[in-house]
């Protein structure tokens, strides 16, 4: 499977600007740039949108993994907090929170963890990012 995104780019870092597309449509020509990135402006950023691809594909995997488990959520909410550092080479992603509840009926605390933990390691976002990447797992 293969997915596509794009990115159309005029001008300079800070008073440039540009749009961020997806081949579904989910995006399309959203606004970004160095004021949506750096200074709260209206917009996206590249690192809202790792966030919110960590978060989905995070909750996903909770999911599968709780199905094969025998377990069927009825809801699982999940943040994905990401921070962008500088470092001596640049910026760098560095780190993502992810904080989740959800409500499965019959579970227990020890098996929740352990398959969050699970999802946290092995959700295919999780795989790319060269990060630390911490949860916090609650039962609601």
């Amino acid at each position: 499977m293969k997915k596509s995104a794009s990115a159309h780019w005029e001008g300079s870092l800070k008073e440039g600007k540009g749009t961020i597309s997806t081949e579904s449509g989910a995006l399309k020509a959203n606004p970004y740039g160095f004021n949506t990135r750096f200074e709260n402006q209206p917009g996206t950023n590249p690192e809202e949108l790792i966030g919110a691809a960590h978060a989905g594909c995070f909750s996903m995997a909770f999911s599968m993994l709780l199905g094969e488990a025998g377990y069927t959520p009825d809801s699982i909410d999940t943040q994905a907090e990401v921070t962008l550092s500088k470092q001596d080479d640049g910026f760098a992603v560095t780190a993502v929170a992810l904080t989740m509840n959800a409500a499965i009926p019959g579970i227990d605390q020890s098996t929740f963890e352990e398959i969050a933990d699970k999802a946290k390691k092995g959700c295919p976002i999780s795989k790319l990012l060269n990060a630390d990447i911490s949860l916090k797992a609650s039962l609601g």
